[in-house]
Parts: structure tokens; C-alpha cells; sequence
């Protein structure tokens, strides 16, 4: 595995949507994705999100920050197996978002699958029971997936201090 480079790695959010809302961990959850996603912006990294049918589990949570980017509507749990999913070609990922043990999960098995380098940023990934998060995290570690964060994740796409660009992702940080 090698470390994230911009030209290479997209920004994937998984179902962080309304009707999660419940679960102790949303807000922790849907605030880091929400710096990631603001991060990838700064630094013109790829975002693509996805939305566990739509219609039951409503629309992406506001604090995930989406700007332009259409969440990609699915019914399958892996987002790789939605119609109209496409990283645009990046080969790294850095992925978070909810359940870790079911859709975020196997994403993570699929995209790695498809020769795919993947990030998970565990500050940013969420299940209802905190049993379940730690059985889907321990499952995409140990098929390949790199334990990551939002703020390494960002600095390791920043590269160097002293720029604009790491200013300005310093600011989501903090």
C-alpha cells in the first residue's frame, strides 16, 4: 500500500443519510465525513456518495457537505454493484460512512476486488452497535483495506506544509 496521492484517490461516502440519524454514533460520524469531504474539496480530490434506498432511509445527511455531487441511488449494499457508480477512474479510495459491517463493508471487499488501494478512515465510519463496527473493521483490515483517519487521510493528499491548500485543510481540522 502506498500513501494517498490526489491524482490517484476519491473520497467515497456511504450511506450517511437521515435515517441513521438515531444511531449514538450519526453526529461524530456524519461531522468527520463531513471534514473529509470538505478536505477533498480544498485539495480537488473526487467525492462520490452513495444512498441506501433513498425512499426509506432519506436523503444524505446536510453536515456530509455535498455540494454538486448526485449520491449515487442503490438497493444493493455493495455501492461498487450500483448502477451508475464509478470512482472516474481513481485507483485509491478513501472510504467512510455507515454500516461499517454491511454496505460500507462490502464496498470495501468489492472495490478491492477490482484492484482498488483503500482507505477506510475510521473516525468516519459508523454501524448502530459499536460490536458491529468493530467486526466490520477488523474485516476490511484484514482483506487489504488501510486503517486510516480523516486528518491522515488529508494530510497524507496535502503532501507538504506551508501551502495554501494545507492551510486551508489545517482550518477543517481543527
Amino acid at each position: 500500500m502506498s500513501l494517498l496521492e490526489r491524482d490517484r484517490a476519491a473520497v467515497l461516502v456511504v450511506d450517511v443519510q437521515e435515517g441513521f440519524r438515531s444511531y449514538e454514533a450519526f453526529d461524530a460520524v456524519s461531522a468527520a465525513c463531513g471534514r473529509l469531504v470538505e478536505g477533498a474539496r480544498i485539495l480537488g480530490v473526487p467525492v462520490v456518495a452513495t444512498a441506501q434506498y433513498p425512499k426509506g432511509l432519506g436523503p444524505v445527511a446536510p453536515e456530509v457537505g455535498l455540494q454538486d455531487e448526485q449520491p449515487v441511488e442503490k438497493t444493493v449494499f455493495s455501492a461498487v454493484r450500483a448502477d451508475g457508480f464509478s470512482l472516474g477512474g481513481r485507483d485509491q479510495a478513501v472510504v467512510c460512512g455507515i454500516e461499517a459491517h454491511i454496505c460500507v463493508s462490502q464496498t470495501v471487499h468489492d472495490l478491492l476486488s477490482n484492484g482498488v488501494e483503500v482507505h477506510v478512515a475510521r473516525d468516519a465510519v459508523g454501524s448502530r452497535h459499536p460490536g458491529d463496527l468493530e467486526v466490520g473493521l477488523r474485516k476490511m483490515e484484514r482483506a487489504g483495506a488501510v486503517a486510516s483517519s480523516v486528518e491522515t487521510a488529508l494530510f497524507e493528499l496535502c503532501e507538504r506544509a506551508g501551502t495554501p491548500e494545507f492551510k486551508a485543510v489545517q482550518q477543517v481540522i481543527k
